[in-house]
């Protein structure tokens, strides 16, 4: 059984927000950056609980996200989402029976569909090397490797079972040694699971390179717009296999990743704008011109105008 330290207190969390890099901000030690894909207002929830050796956590996102993600050093993440079409890990989409698994200290990315509800367990490794050696099991440690592990139905059900139940716990403080050492063992057993994740196609390593080289081109270059011909030049690809690189790995076009990206960004610059700032000169900043379609293209988005952002920001 694990041993507690006397003075550890558990805590739970509950937080909301209405803006997407906020909810990011929200897990506790991770560092997130979220871009929100599909248009109109964003509603987050997060309920979370700090046990001694682990988080465990239930996260609602109303809109389709991008997740730049990284969690905390000498840890492992299983992600368990209630749905799993429309889900990808590093370009890798999500089929029934499989979970999310990717160890601390490493980015890795998210896309994740509307309405999307996911339950998160974070471990300590030292913990975890610990109990399975106490359990004589041999783990399987390939999750530097393997960011989908499959599951078995039952093994999923119960710990996403017992994840609710410890977030909706009454009686934390007596209980939460307990909750712990049967997530543990819940853990150790989906971890063992021998079952292959679906085989990747051939194409995947190169469309991903593709997907992360356009992606690093325009980190450098946000201020300004970025064309098709310049990415296809910068790849040594077609058009079309740009796009198929892009639909593939992210589930969205190109020229789609190139405007989300960039009203994303603009919504951050709002959002930490120093009062003298207007929209226009955040907007122009990041090479939207026509500052009547920024303006429409931001509140379709947004569900809200970039000076209602802005002002929000000031109050």
């Amino acid at each position: 059984m694990t041993t507690l330290d006397s003075s550890f207190a558990p805590t739970r969390c509950t937080q909301e927000a209405f803006d997407a890099d906020e909810h990011a901000q929200n897990l506790t030690r991770w560092q997130q950056e979220y871009d929100q894909l599909s248009p109109g207002s964003f509603y987050g929830r997060l309920d979370e609980v700090a046990l001694e050796t682990m988080q465990v956590f239930k996260e609602h996102t109303g809109q389709a996200l991008r997740q730049d993600c990284r969690v905390w050093p000498e840890s492992l993440w299983i992600g368990i989402p209630t749905t799993h079409q429309g889900s990808r890990i590093n370009g890798q989409a999500l089929s029934a029976g499989e979970v999310m698994c990717r160890p601390g200290g490493r980015d890795f990315e998210l896309v994740t569909p509307e309405g999307f509800d996911i339950y998160g367990l974070v471990i300590q490794l030292p913990a975890l090397t610990a109990a399975a050696k106490r359990q004589g099991v041999s783990l399987d440690t390939h999750w530097h490797a393997m960011p989908r592990r499959q599951a078995a139905g039952d093994t999923l059900r119960a710990v996403s079972f017992l994840i609710e139940r410890l977030l909706t716990s009454q009686t934390l403080a007596i209980a939460s040694h307990i909750h712990q050492d049967i997530l543990l063992m819940a853990l150790l057993e989906l971890l063992q699971v021998e079952q292959p994740s679906a085989e990747l196609p051939p194409s995947y390593a190169h469309r991903k390179e593709v997907v992360d080289r356009v992606k690093r081109y325009v980190d450098e270059h946000l201020e300004g717009p970025v064309t098709m011909e310049e990415l296809c030049q910068l790849t040594h690809v077609s058009r079309r296999t740009l796009q198929y690189s892009f639909t593939t790995i992210l589930g969205i076009s190109p020229l789609q990743f190139l405007r989300l990206t960039r009203l994303n960004r603009v919504r951050r610059a709002l959002r930490a704008a120093s009062p003298q700032q207007s929209v226009t000169e955040i907007a122009t900043y990041w090479g939207f011109w026509h500052l009547g379609q920024f303006a429409h293209d931001y509140k379709q988005q947004f569900g809200e105008s970039p000076s209602q952002t802005l002002s929000a920001k000031t109050l």
